[in-house]
């Protein structure tokens, strides 16, 4: 393991985020509210540090020698968290927060697109530091690191180890053959959705400042809103709409939408996780939609199902937004959506959860298992559509599998042991390490984290990581082999 190599990569990533707090600093100072002074401070200090972690720790000879996949996974994780740190400092120094816990739990749940907020009245907050709060989701819905590898191969700086630890799902697809440019491919699809999604929430009423920070929420399946009753603040069935359609295009694995954009939209129905991907949510909206009918929480069913495709798009692509208190719904209704939380958007996209192709293949092969039990002698393969599933990726799925949720166990667990009850205790694991933001309990729609005991958030703040870095890559530093030559 080269270390230097590692903090000299880290240190440019730091740059990297100093140097976009810029874009929060011009509205600090069009609104005039304050936030020019911390913005600027923090900036100058995240550009700073970085800058001089890269120059300290450069070497000539990481030009010839490739990057190893242990260092990859080690910039990556500890690359997350430094840029928590980077990302913290506008609201420490801007006094949004009084502790460093609050802060950074802010800002990774900003960059890791959870949504928890330990904000009270996000109304009262200046707009500078909301929208970089904001943009914090978007930088880290596709991914800081790929974002970066779009900058860094001009500084002698590899790319595949980096897309492998960083690109949600089991098997990253290159669009590419360079990595640099699978990365500018990915942003340029990822802007392109995120400019027309605002300038349709700006014909909706929205002014240019809400329509940018709601848009990268949505596109980063985030969920930080500018208004303490989120969307549903807005009273508008045409917004509702529109960031429902995002939210859905956000959950979808992103090469897919590529592929659409190329002219090749047969590419979307012949995928089999797209196709349950939307036979769930369309199947999971039609039931919740005739109970909280059927229950009378809305006179029309035009409202039924406004608010339930909203919600349910909201919580299966693990955005977090709320135009209803899904508290009070039925109870097949909270199930629905607690299954949800589980399951997540899909592999390539920017949702968090489990992902809609792990529990595809965790099905398939548990079938498959019993298939052989009756058929011993049978000669049969876990398919996924007509491909074959190599078994090393089956391993890595339940090997995920069984971690996820044993982690999700643990992290309860030690937050019930601050003192929080066992229900908002559970609620608050699952919300932060599938990265949705509300749970259910005292973490639900209408509430947030503020009032969670230090521990407990510290607790909750390395499971958004875990989450966003699928498990995998933040764990690993933890074996002990890991660290062996």
């Amino acid at each position: 393991m080269r270390w230097r190599y590692v903090l000299h990569v880290i240190g440019a990533l730091v740059a990297c985020v100093g140097m976009t707090m810029v874009f929060a600093l011009g509205w600090g100072l069009w609104y005039g509210d304050g936030t020019a002074g911390p913005l600027a401070m923090s900036m100058v200090i995240s550009v700073v540090c970085g800058a001089l972690m890269f120059a300290a720790f450069r070497d000539p000879s990481f030009r010839r020698t490739p990057m190893t996949h242990r260092e990859g996974m080690a910039i990556v994780a500890l690359g997350w968290f430094a840029a928590g740190v980077a990302g913290g400092l506008p609201f420490y120094l801007g006094g949004t927060f009084h502790t460093v816990v609050d802060c950074v739990f802010e800002s990774l749940s900003g960059f890791s697109t959870t949504g928890s907020s330990v904000l009270e009245n996000i109304e009262a907050v200046p707009r500078g530091i909301l929208f970089w709060r904001s943009l914090t989701h978007w930088l880290g819905g596709m991914g800081i690191i790929v974002f970066s590898l779009a900058i860094l191969p001009f500084l002698g700086v590899g790319g595949m180890q980096l897309y492998k630890a960083e690109v949600p799902g089991p098997t990253p697809d290159k669009l590419k053959p360079r990595i640099k440019d699978t990365a500018v491919t990915l942003w340029k699809v990822y802007v392109l959705f995120s400019a027309l999604e605002t300038l349709l929430l700006l014909f909706g009423g929205m002014d240019l400042f809400d329509s940018l920070c709601h848009t990268f929420g949505t596109m980063a399946t985030g969920g930080f809103s500018t208004r303490n009753a989120s969307v549903a603040a807005y009273q508008s069935a045409y917004i509702d709409y529109v960031i429902t359609v995002f939210m859905l295009i956000a959950g979808v694995n992103f090469s897919l939408h590529y592929l659409l954009l190329k002219g090749r939209p047969a590419a979307l129905l012949r995928d089999p996780e797209f196709r349950t991907f939307a036979v769930m949510y369309l199947a999971f909206v039609a039931v919740i939609a005739v109970a909280v009918y059927m229950d009378g929480e809305y006179r029309s069913v035009a409202d039924s199902v406004r608010y339930t495709s909203f919600q349910v798009a909201s919580i299966l692509t693990t955005t977090g937004f709320a135009t209803a208190d899904y508290e009070i719904w039925p109870g097949i209704a909270q199930a629905i959506l607690l299954f949800c939380m589980f399951v997540g958007g899909c592999a390539g996209s920017t949702g968090g959860g489990m992902k809609v192709m792990r529990i595809m293949l965790v099905l398939k092969h548990s079938y498959h298992e019993l298939f052989r039990l009756i058929h011993p002698r049978s000669v049969s393969r876990v398919k996924m559509g007509r491909i074959v599933v190599q078994d090393d990726v089956l391993r890595g799925v339940w090997g995920f599998f069984v971690l996820w949720i044993g982690l999700f166990v643990l992290a309860a667990f030690i937050v019930a042991a601050s003192g929080v009850d066992v229900v908002t205790s559970f609620a608050a694991s699952l919300a932060c390490i599938g990265n949705i933001g509300p749970g259910i309990g005292m973490v639900g729609p209408t509430e947030n984290f503020a009032w969670l005991p230090a521990t407990a958030k510290w607790t909750l703040t390395f499971c958004m990581v875990l989450g966003r870095l699928e498990i995998y890559t933040v764990i690993i530093l933890f074996v002990p082999e890991f660290w062996r030559k």
